[in-house]
């Protein structure tokens, strides 16, 4: 086997790769901030020029994001388990190419089913081309040594929509949605698909499943229990994670309007999250790399828990909880990465993400629609309580965990 471009299966994690590990993690780094901004975060800048272009109702079109997400859920299994037996280069390569497909259909649009049939393809290359996907390439090149990799990748994305969202207003205004649109195809096509060509190590195809972590991701009631009720606690609460935050994303200001806050100073709390999600990766990257994993979820599901709490007070205490908040959250994706890599180890990695990714990403592909509900139904304080409630039921699943974690370590 070359040690050019092959990992070995029983040498030092990251030792046979010729790669460097600062090349492989900018790589990805940089290509997540393309794909996040011209994905997830595109219709945040694009749905009202959509809107007002064509006439198709704007339910419609954030709800093909939704459909995008949902898809995205779906394929994520079948994505786990190309990246175990084949590595995490072709695939994200091929998410490259899913998502200028899907951006170039996006802008050529002559119809409202078209648009959203996009959407679909866009799916597609979100469910091969972000965090899960890129996580589980790190976890294949560098075992349990990756924590330090898949942390700085999460501080690139987290510019994503610091640096994508000017960048398609500016678009918008230049060259309409559909030029914008048309752009971002050309930029995966240019720059995003040779970086993973040359940054981003080829890997040997795996001859079989790994026997313990793909069997506990693809069958859980064949493996003994302990893994079994890890697999599920892991999921549940990375699921109900998804739904929260999901529904904060996209309902925040109302819920910070209905304390009395004008849309002005809502607006300005909100753009504190992005800023306490960087910090937080970065407090957690310098003082909690010595840490076990586990503990970081812990920390992050408690801030989450807190800060939601102070969201009803005075302006001062939210603006405190909205930094708890975000911080929580920037926590969390790095959690959502090395936490299964430390319970599970390397072997069946990317079977176990693919696994994992399913439910949550099908969940947040929901929860807008489950913010509206609650919204509409119950009001803003109950919602905000219901949130609440569920934030401190995540604690107790993660706190569910921390003995199995413990033993395992």
């Amino acid at each position: 086997m070359s040690q050019v471009t092959t990992i070995a299966a029983d040498a030092p994690a990251g030792a046979a790769v010729s790669h460097s590990r600062l090349a492989v993690v900018s790589t990805i780094g940089v290509a997540q901030i393309i794909a996040w901004g011209s994905s997830y975060y595109l219709l945040a800048v694009l749905a009202g020029p959509v809107a007002a272009e064509t006439g198709w109702p704007l339910t419609w079109i954030m709800g093909a994001l939704s459909i995008g997400m949902l898809v995205s859920g779906l394929v994520s299994p079948r994505v786990g388990h190309l990246i175990e037996r084949r590595g995490g280069r072709p695939v994200l390569a091929a998410s490259a190419v899913l998502l200028s497909a899907g951006l170039l259909l996006l802008g050529l649009a002559p119809s409202l089913p078209v648009f959203v049939l996009a959407w679909v393809v866009l799916g597609a290359g979100m469910g091969a081309g972000l965090y899960d996907p890129a996580f589980s390439t790190l976890g294949r090149l560098y075992g349990e040594h990756a924590r330090p990799a898949i942390t700085h990748v999460t501080l690139f994305g987290g510019f994503a929509s610091t640096v994508c969202w000017p960048l398609s207003a500016l678009l918008v205004e230049q060259v309409g949605w559909r030029g914008a649109c048309l752009t971002y195809a050309a930029v995966h096509m240019a720059v995003v698909l040779p970086l993973y060509l040359l940054g981003v190590p080829r890997e040997a195809a795996a001859s079989a499943p790994a026997p313990v972590a793909a069997r506990t991701a693809a069958a859980p009631g064949q493996v003994r229990a302990s893994q079994r009720y890890a697999f599920v606690m892991l999921a549940s609460g990375f699921t109900l994670a998804a739904v929260i935050m999901t529904v904060i994303s996209v309902h925040l200001l109302t819920l910070l309007q209905s304390q009395g806050l004008g849309l002005a100073a809502a607006v300005a709390l909100g753009t504190l999250i992005g800023p306490s999600q960087v910090g937080a990766r970065m407090l957690e990257m310098l003082f909690g790399k010595k840490a076990h994993p586990i503990w970081s979820l812990v920390a992050s599901s408690v801030l989450v828990a807190l800060g939601l709490g102070m969201l009803v007070g005075a302006p001062g205490v939210v603006a405190a909880g909205i930094v708890m908040y975000g911080m929580g959250s920037g926590i969390r994706s790095i959690a959502r990465g090395t936490v299964p890599l430390a319970l599970f180890g390397k072997e069946g990695y990317a079977v176990l993400m693919g696994r994992i990714a399913m439910p949550t990403l099908i969940a947040q592909a929901a929860s807008p629609f489950l913010g509206a509900w609650l919204l509409d139904g119950f009001g803003a304080s109950t919602t905000l309580a219901m949130l609440c409630a569920a934030a401190v039921l995540n604690i107790l699943l993660v706190l569910a965990l921390v003995p199995v974690a413990l033993r395992r370590r």
